[in-house]
């Protein structure tokens, strides 16, 4: 047996013994679900059970009230890796993103690693990232600096597919705000300075940047505030813009081509403008080839067909940030049949079960032996290392 294959055997002994109240979390969690930013109660109990498996945690942690960080050990070996959780659910229709079980997996396989982390040198992190589906608690880490110290993260999503990596689209949501001058609109217009006019400017400008732009990006806008009543010249005017692409540089320059189409509106209507983002910018999915390849290595292993479209767009996660501060890896493991959606009434009501508890099991286990690949083998760290910086 290959130092490989005995750490890997350990791994899987220590996640037999812990599996089944590990799938007993994940249905609770799913019976308990709690929103972006809310998840108080989910975050305790995953902080508790982290702690009587021999955990020190920090809680709260990076300054969210529901964020955690869990650490196994003498932490002093020389690598380290970010396990990330994710556990906050969706308004009215709960955990249709299947949080609640990609949460537990990666919770079982840090549990499950903690006997490993001599022969591999690696202390393995368990850190608790909420609000991925609103503010993503990753982008704020990230901005810290809290996963630059980091020599890799890796967390599982839940999907219709098995994919090693994801295809993520980088997202910015900006608000535009523009203000005119009010005046009676019957009596005296040509006093007044329309600013749903500058709006309404900057969304046909946007309108027709679309032509010129690539095909996998997208702008998106709705007016949030457009006056008060029909008698008077709108004085204030409000567009938020979703600007989308799956390059974050691309990303950056649409952003660039929206905010002139702001100022143009603005300059046309005689007003002025002013912006905002409302929410963190999620980046795009950084690939690196080598972690990739270990992961496809444990997909065989377990025996789970890699049955995917790596090209279609997963939508956008706070992950891809991380992926511009370490090697991070996102692969997916398949929930439901192929069609049924995340997001959906048909995806929540898979979420627990046998199909969901298997899922619990690979999941743990794709994370684990990726980690134990990557870092039983000076090699690989090298390389995987040298794919980053590229």
């Amino acid at each position: 047996m290959d130092r490989y294959d005995e750490i890997r055997s350990r791994i899987e002994s220590a996640m037999e013994k812990n599996l089944e109240e590990f799938c007993n979390l994940s249905d609770y969690i799913a019976d308990h679900p709690e929103v972006s930013g809310e998840e108080y109660a989910t975050s305790k109990k995953l902080v508790e059970i982290l702690e009587a498996k021999g955990f020190d945690t920090e809680y709260p942690y990076a300054g969210l009230d529901t964020a955690f960080k869990a650490v196994y050990g003498s932490n002093n070996h020389k690598y380290k890796v970010a396990v990330l959780a994710e556990y906050d659910a969706l308004p009215e229709i709960g955990h249709a993103c299947g949080h609640n079980l990609s949460g537990v997996i990666s919770l079982l396989a840090g549990v499950a690693s903690t006997g490993v982390q001599d022969e591999l040198n690696c202390d393995i992190h368990v850190i608790g990232t909420p609000a991925e589906e609103t503010d993503g608690a990753k982008c704020l880490m990230c901005r810290n600096g809290i996963f630059k110290d980091y020599d890799m993260a890796i967390m599982v999503h839940l999907y219709d597919q098995n994919l090693i990596y994801c295809r993520l689209n980088g997202l910015a949501s900006i608000m535009y705000n523009f203000h005119g001058k009010a005046s009676h609109a019957g009596a005296s217009p040509w006093e007044g300075r329309n600013a749903l006019n500058a709006a309404q400017l900057m969304i046909h400008g946007t309108d027709c940047i679309r032509g010129c732009s690539t095909p996998d990006s997208r702008i998106n806008s709705v007016i949030h505030h457009g006056g008060a009543a029909g008698g008077i010249i709108p004085e204030e005017a409000q567009v938020e813009t979703w600007v989308r692409s799956p390059e974050y540089s691309y990303l950056e320059k649409l952003m660039d081509r929206v905010d002139k189409c702001a100022e143009g509106g603005a300059m046309m209507a005689e007003c002025t403008w002013d912006k905002y983002f409302t929410a963190e910018i999620y980046k795009n999915m950084k690939r690196n080839s080598t972690g990739e390849a270990e992961i496809k290595a444990v997909f065989e292993e377990l025996g789970l067909e890699i049955n995917g479209d790596h090209e279609k767009l997963f939508g956008s996660s706070d992950i891809g940030n991380v992926s511009f501060e370490c090697p991070a890896f996102h692969p997916t493991l398949q929930l439901v049949d192929k069609g049924i959606a995340i997001h959906t009434r048909d995806f929540v009501n898979s979420v627990k079960g046998e199909r969901a508890h298997k899922c619990v099991e690979d999941g743990a286990k794709l994370i684990a032996y990726t980690v134990a690949r990557i870092f039983s083998d000076e090699e690989k760290i090298r390389k995987m290392k040298e794919d980053f910086t590229d």
